[in-house]
């Protein structure tokens, strides 16, 4: 079913889960000054005022325009000083990742390992000699690294000195780091993505770019920064080694009208211009005509100089990234509230839909809706580099974690019997519990060639 040289694999985070927060000489980051929270409790950014005052806000809908210093302090619990300690544990980790069959790994590179502070002249070789380890413990098992350049995680250095992305001179920080690592690792790394989920800038401006508010003028600014920071690192990347790939990631979700009103269907293509802005622009070289509308509508004060416009167009990806969890229903209509979330996407409940303990809704087939659109919108490679789903962990009556999974597959017999190959193929420790097979439906003749069916299945 897969090519032999499919990249099957999974993905991490340095900022989630590398942890030794300030071993190696690395710096804070600004997914360091976030709290933990849950299911119920809010994360919060912490700082400190001009006159000593201690603060913590909450991590999304933050207004900070005051002069304050953002940092770690006592009493608060942060959950990336530690995280899964992947900086201490990596052989034992990647060990694992080949015997689940990995052929790649996408990871990140912490940007405040190799220049702690962001604007040193030098990097870090500390942090460099770590993710050679990394990259040669990789290689060992045959595991492709796939590298995101910044995994929300901005130097706080630079957020305390000029405002991080919302100043252009972080475009040459962000250069200076990107050569030391395209060149260290030359031999090593192939592909790389730029910034994760660049896109998300809109919905956090702390997440992605170290913004301490929502500010529409400061995040226009912040978001051009990085679209010509991605565009320099593409061109930066290419001349270090013309076989590198160097794509794009978006947080992505499919958007469906909650009826079939005009209204709703507008609202919807509107909405989903949020999330293909970015890729548009980093994808073709230039800022479309409707976020160039936007702006002017909004007071938003925006240019291009012809150098600007020239390296947005010389530096455009070689494929397209992005991540996908859930689907969301889109309404114009002010009655209709939206009640629906997850992965800083918002909407209305679709009723056709399961959603998880978390409340983001499952949809399997807007995965391959996703695909279609992206391809038929950019004509590039795809990669779907995050999808899951989150649950409560359980264990059996030996003390053993599983996961039980709910497939819903319709189609030829032998199509559904084929699944179990593909388990095969990934070398996943499974069982299946239960094949439900429904609705047999004559096509063409062929009786009862056609059905629906539920498997479900628990993986060891």
């Amino acid at each position: 079913m897969f090519d032999k040289d499919f990249l099957w694999g999974g993905a991490t985070a340095a900022n989630q889960y590398e942890g030794g927060w300030q071993e190696g000489k690395k710096g804070i980051s600004t997914a360091d000054c976030c709290t933990r929270g849950s299911k119920t409790e809010t994360r919060k950014v912490t700082y400190k005022t001009k006159d000593g005052n201690i603060k913590a806000d909450n991590l999304f809908g933050m207004e900070i325009n005051d002069d304050v210093e953002f940092g770690c302090f006592e009493g608060y619990d942060y959950p990336s000083h530690r995280a899964s300690d992947f900086y201490n544990h990596y052989k034992e980790d990647i060990a694992l990742m080949a015997e689940m069959g990995f052929k790649c790994y996408r990871m990140s590179i912490a940007w405040t390992r190799i220049f702690p502070n962001g604007d040193e002249e030098e990097p870090n070789e500390e942090g460099l000699k770590f993710y050679d380890q990394i990259f040669d413990e990789c290689l060992k098992y045959g595991i492709k690294p796939l590298v995101t350049l910044s995994h929300y995680e901005t130097p706080v250095g630079l957020v305390n000195k000029w405002g991080s992305w919302s100043d252009s001179r972080t475009i040459d920080c962000f250069l200076r780091y990107v050569k030391s690592v395209g060149e260290r690792y030359k031999d090593k790394v192939e592909y790389w993505l730029t910034f994760n989920e660049i896109n998300c800038i809109d919905f956090s401006g702390w997440v992605a770019a170290g913004i301490p508010n929502q500010n529409p003028q400061t995040i226009a600014d912040a978001a051009k920064n990085q679209l010509i920071a991605s565009a320099k690192s593409v061109i930066t990347l290419h001349n270090i080694n013309p076989n590198n790939k160097v794509g794009n990631m978006i947080g992505y979700g499919i958007k469906y009208p909650n009826t079939c009103h005009p209204n709703d269907i507008l609202k919807t293509w509107e909405e989903a211009n949020e999330d293909y802005f970015y890729c548009d622009v980093q994808a073709r070289g230039y800022y479309p005509r409707y976020k160039l509308k936007e702006y002017e509508r909004n007071g938003v004060v925006f240019s291009l100089n012809d150098k600007e416009k020239e390296i947005l167009k010389s530096g455009t990806v070689d494929f397209i990234s992005f991540s996908y969890y859930m689907s969301n229903c889109i309404s114009a209509d002010p009655k209709v509230a939206p009640n629906q979330s997850g992965n800083m996407s918002f909407g209305v409940k679709n009723p056709y839909l399961k959603a998880s303990a978390w409340g983001w809704q499952i949809d399997p087939k807007g995965l391959r809706i996703a695909l279609n659109y992206l391809y038929d919108r950019y004509q590039k490679p795809l990669m779907v580099v995050e999808n899951g789903l989150g649950a409560q962990d359980e264990v059996d009556e030996n003390n053993k974690p599983y996961y039980s999974i709910e497939l819903s597959v319709s189609g030829n017999l032998d199509k559904i019997k084929s699944i179990e190959s593909v388990l095969n193929d990934l070398n996943l420790n499974y069982k299946i519990e239960n094949m439900d097979i429904k609705n047999p439906k004559n096509e063409k003749g062929n009786e009862k060639n056609y059905v629906d069916c539920i498997m479900t299945f628990k993986v060891i």
